[in-house]
């Protein structure tokens, strides 16, 4: 009969299956309920809610939030997944965030989807996912997949972010300001929406940041109905 060390060994192995290629998150069912209770009681798995597993440390203490944090945007994706395919999306803030390379863990990360239910689940630490329903998802092309988030396309979210998003996270405005190579990607977006406010905005931000030629087009779409107004907005830096 197998001793606990080696019923223990044989749980982790399972577990390290699992984990190739840095995996964190898993379905419960991924694991049989003999190798689960028993990674559960000796702390190498945690349960982040019912059904969902994290990868854990038995040396982590009860409020130690790291491997939690560590596998936050992990979960997000493939919970998300799960439950609606690829028929979501996060926020356009949100989007520009992670395109900026910012992964703070917020406290509460707000999915849109069709098949959203407009309910608000409690996650660990305080942190919480809504799933907000709405009508239709955007086109294809303003969606762009970043560690299994999906989330808006640089263009699309800068376009569709409020003003305010500009004030509060000026670096991270610029640092996706800097990935924009040709003008016609936002232009797109203005031009279907009409946005004569924030093609002005969007200008005088390309031009604060040393790309007059791209404010430079933006301010031409006169002829499409955009006005030639040209607004720096936020506290970029210099």
């Amino acid at each position: 009969m197998p001793k606990p060390n080696e019923k223990l060994g044989e749980s982790l192995a399972a577990l390290q299956k699992l984990q190739k290629g840095g995996r964190r998150v898993f379905r419960s069912r991924d694991l049989s309920r003999t190798h689960r209770e028993r990674l559960l009681r000796n702390g190498f798995l945690r349960e982040v809610m019912k059904g969902w597993l994290m990868s854990s440390s038995p040396s982590a203490r009860a409020g130690d939030s790291t491997p939690w944090y560590a596998s936050f945007w992990e979960f997000c994706a493939s919970y998300c997944h799960d439950r609606f395919d690829d028929a979501w999306h996060l926020s356009p803030e949100q989007s520009l965030l992670l395109h900026a390379q910012n992964t703070v863990i917020p406290t509460q990360v707000v999915v849109y989807s069709p098949k959203g239910t407009n309910h608000m689940m409690n996650l660990l630490f305080g942190t919480s996912l809504y799933d907000l329903k709405q009508a239709e998802m955007p086109p294809a092309a303003d969606v762009s997949v970043k560690d299994g988030l999906r989330l808006f396309s640089p263009a699309a979210a800068l376009v569709k972010a409020p003003e305010a998003f500009f004030t509060r996270n000026p670096i991270e405005t610029q640092v996706v300001l800097a990935g924009i190579r040709d003008a016609s990607d936002v232009l797109h977006h203005l031009l279907n929406g009409g946005r004569s406010a924030k093609a002005g905005q969007l200008a005088g931000a390309f031009r604060r940041i040393g790309r007059p030629r791209i404010a430079d087009e933006i301010v031409t779409m006169k002829s499409a109905g955009i006005s030639r107004r040209v607004a720096d907005f936020g506290k970029l830096q210099e």
